[in-house]
């Protein structure tokens, strides 16, 4: 094998290739990345792991066809460091040789017959925006655990009715609902899968600027897949065995009230008053005609209380909250207002956006989120 290839195509293709590989891979051999120089000028990069998969197409000089496997985080971190010139790729009997300028180093190659093969996926496909896709993901994994003993939590529920997407994820103490719209090929395909959160995740960052983004869901066998591939990409994730709880039924049918607020300012709110506030201590909103008020801090060290101007439609309430949980859910939000609708103190609230101070909010994003209990509840 020989070639060459342009340094940012170049470095852009293996570190997004090897960004999939795992710190700690089950095998040693799944730490490579696959390069395949092809006749027709075209370079394929893999990595592969039991819970996902990368590829990507490029393009180069190619002198000579052929294959290697090497180790993939050393060529990605060598690829990072290069100075801004062409570079050289030549297999020299077991080893890599890269040159680009004067810098030059020698990879020792992996045994090729060991390594899988890319997944291949037959299932539904269809096109869907990358860059909504990822505002959707991201404000769904708003609320997926991190613990990964529970499987179920640290996923993303995908539900799909025809050309509607909801995507669900709960830690028990909050619940995200985000919904998208596609273009399936079955306009009547339905289905509900599980995927890990982080991988779905880094996944939908790595194509949101990508344009549309074809998807493909394989869940008619024993190891299901979700695929996205767009701009000579690809990315293959396994689905997660499991029935998800239906937690759409969790959010209230109706409310007793809400409050309109600025995002940003009740963000900017919380980022203080989260200063003071000890761990798995909550802060205070205090709901009245035109303003809340936000306290945090409990002792002796230091204490903070802030006014917020809203617009409350009901009767006055006081709620406690996780902190980091409300500014996360706040954050997840792109509109200028936000409305948390209410039953009783005790009782989870509603977060929503709203593009407007006065009008009505949008359910494209939901976040349920459990208060919590202080002695004046």
């Amino acid at each position: 094998m020989k070639l060459r290839i342009e340094h940012d195509v170049f470095v852009d293709a293996v570190s997004w290739t090897a960004r999939t590989i795992p710190a700690r891979p089950s095998l040693p051999i799944l730490s490579g990345i696959k390069i395949e120089a092809n006749a027709d000028g075209s370079i394929e990069l893999s990595a592969y792991d039991p819970d996902v998969s990368s590829y990507a197409v490029i393009e180069g000089s190619v002198d000579e066809p052929g294959t290697i496997l090497v180790s993939g985080k050393l060529l990605a971190d060598y690829a990072r460091a290069l100075p801004n010139k062409p570079v050289d790729l030549e297999v020299e009997g077991a080893k890599l040789d890269l040159v680009c300028g004067s810098s030059r180093m020698a990879m020792a190659s992996m045994p090729l017959e060991d390594y899988p093969d890319q997944p291949e996926l037959k299932g539904t496909s269809g096109i869907i925006n990358g860059a909504d896709w990822q505002n959707a993901v991201m404000q769904a994994a708003t609320a997926a655990s991190n613990d990964d003993t529970l499987p179920l939590l640290v996923s993303i529920c995908i539900e799909i009715h025809g050309s509607e997407i909801s995507l669900m994820a709960t830690d028990r103490y909050r619940l995200a609902v985000s919904k998208v719209s596609w273009e399936p090929e079955d306009k009547d395909f339905e289905a509900r899968i599980l995927v890990r959160s982080a991988r779905l995740s880094d996944i939908a960052r790595a194509l949101g600027s990508a344009g549309n983004v074809k998807m493909t869901i394989d869940n008619s066998g024993r190891a299901g897949m979700i695929g996205f591939e767009a701009a000579g990409r690809r990315n293959i994730a396994r689905l997660i065995d499991g029935d998800y709880p239906q937690v759409l039924s969790l959010f209230p049918e109706s409310v007793n009230g809400y409050a309109v607020m600025n995002r940003v300012e009740m963000i900017d709110a919380l980022k203080r008053a989260r200063l003071v506030v000890e761990k798995n201590s909550a802060v205070r909103l205090a709901f009245s005609e035109g303003e809340v008020v936000i306290d945090a801090g409990q002792n002796d060290n230091a204490q903070t209380s802030e006014a917020v101007q809203v617009g409350l439609s009901g009767d006055d309430i006081t709620m406690a909250f996780n902190p980091a949980f409300l500014h996360e859910g706040l954050s997840a939000l792109h509109t200028e207002f936000v409305r948390l609708s209410y039953t009783h103190p005790t009782k989870p609230a509603v977060i929503t956006g709203q593009p407007e101070a006065e009008g009505e909010d949008s359910e494209d994003f939901r976040l349920l989120l459990m208060p919590i209990r202080t002695f004046s509840n």
